[in-house]
């Protein structure tokens, strides 16, 4: 069973860095890239950032370009989310899963997330 656990997640001030983890089944990590997605309250499920299997590919939203950076560590399963210059715009329940490339859609079941909030 495809299993996916997020976390890192926090109240921060606007301005402020987090840095998100996401510990994937190694079913679910082998060979596949990784996407980051995020929900706010009231609003669809919206694509934040991607990076390809071998990590060398990355790919990211308009909204957080130059502030967040994905990166993975394939021996542990696990890719990250570093959010820096945190806005409140930014607050939401952050996803993590397998996608299918870069710019495709996420091909597996999800996790619980983690909250970030963001103060202004």
């Amino acid at each position: 069973q495809v299993q996916l656990v997020e976390s890192g997640g926090g109240l921060v001030q606007a301005g402020g860095s987090l840095r998100l983890s996401c510990a994937a089944s190694r079913r679910t990590f082998s060979g596949y890239a990784m996407g980051w997605f995020r929900q706010a309250p009231g609003k669809e499920r919206e694509f934040v950032a991607s990076i390809s299997w071998s990590g060398s590919n990355t790919r990211y939203a308009a909204s957080v370009k130059g502030r967040f950076t994905i990166s993975r560590d394939n021996g542990k399963n696990t890719v990250y989310l570093q959010m820096n210059s945190l806005k409140p715009e930014d607050t939401a329940v952050y996803y993590c899963n397998a996608v299918n490339g870069l710019s495709g859609p996420a091909v597996g079941s999800w996790g619980q997330g983690t909250q970030v909030t963001v103060s202004s």
